[in-house]
């Protein structure tokens, strides 16, 4: 059974629109796991990926993750059949044109971004809000790329989706009210923690604290100041983190890390924020990360 947000009394208002159809643009890490965490509620969901390959990876993560669950016993195999039962996919834009809400969770690339949404605002009906889950791309800009911009927000979930309780709330300059309000409904009724922020700056909260600090990190290793493992030992031991900085943009991406402090850098117009040459260089020779095998660890990949 979907769930309907137009009468929960976490909405504090009567006329907030009707959630029941949620549709997700990417079916990459940050997609698959908002699809896994809206179906875990009782949405009806859509993932849309152009690639059907994507697709077919990302509900394979999203039973491998309730597979996990069914053995920690905070799941059953009904509850998961369930679960993938609410999960359809499309290749198209045009296949989300009835969703009530849209969530976009593709690369954090600008431009890509503003082609994705004036295609939603062309293809999905007129009443749907479009929300980015972008972790630093400004929301207002989004938002003028569409012809419903008081319609569009930012859910900034974070990584890994089913795990993590935040959601950055962004609200452009041109969004209402009334959508802020639903996306901070929906946000609650998938039980996360809905923090706003105020201001749609570069960055936004957690971005905008915790990038500058992994760029130093960066920077502390470029210098020769101290290892890969000696940053990340100080780091954890030092300021009790559960992963060193190195490790976390590891695990974040190396080219995400690096296109948000781009975004820092060119938006805020400070030196502060300028990326630090090594990061740049290691995303040139294509080392992302966990997801390549190669960042500042060297991982197994199977």
């Amino acid at each position: 059974m979907s769930q309907d947000l137009s009468t929960d009394s976490n909405a504090n208002s009567p006329s907030l629109p009707a959630i029941s159809l949620i549709g997700v643009v990417g079916a990459g890490q940050m997609g698959n796991g908002i699809v896994q965490v809206a179906a875990s509620f009782g949405f009806d969901v859509l993932m849309m990926d152009v690639s059907g390959a994507s697709l077919e990876k990302g509900l394979a993560t999203i039973a491998s993750s309730c597979d996990r669950l069914i053995k920690k016993t905070t799941m059953n195999e009904a509850e998961k059949s369930a679960l993938l039962g609410r999960i359809k996919t499309t290749q198209e834009i045009a296949g989300l044109k009835d969703c009530d809400i849209v969530i976009e969770a593709a690369t954090e690339n600008v431009d890509l971004k503003l082609k994705i949404f004036k295609e939603l605002d062309a293809a999905v009906k007129a009443s749907a809000l479009l929300v980015s889950n972008t972790s630093s791309i400004s929301i207002t800009k989004i938002a003028a790329a569409t012809k419903r911009p008081e319609k569009v927000a930012g859910m900034h979930f974070m990584n890994p989706v089913p795990l993590m309780k935040l959601v950055e709330g962004i609200r452009g300059l041109q969004t209402s009210d009334e959508t802020f309000k639903a996306i901070k409904a929906l946000a609650e009724k998938m039980d996360k923690v809905f923090v706003e922020s105020v201001k749609d700056m570069p960055g936004f909260i957690v971005n905008r604290i915790l990038m500058p600090m992994i760029n130093e990190a960066v920077y502390t290793l470029h210098e020769g100041i101290a290892s890969v493992e000696s940053i990340d030992s100080a780091m954890k031991l030092g300021t009790n983190q559960p992963m060193g900085p190195l490790t976390l943009a590891d695990f974040i991406g190396l080219d995400t890390c690096l296109a948000i402090m781009n975004v820092l850098h060119e938006g805020l117009g400070d030196s502060k924020y300028r990326p630090c040459p090594l990061l740049v260089k290691y995303v040139e020779a294509g080392w992302m990360g966990r997801k390549s095998g190669r960042g500042f660890y060297s991982y197994n990949q199977k």
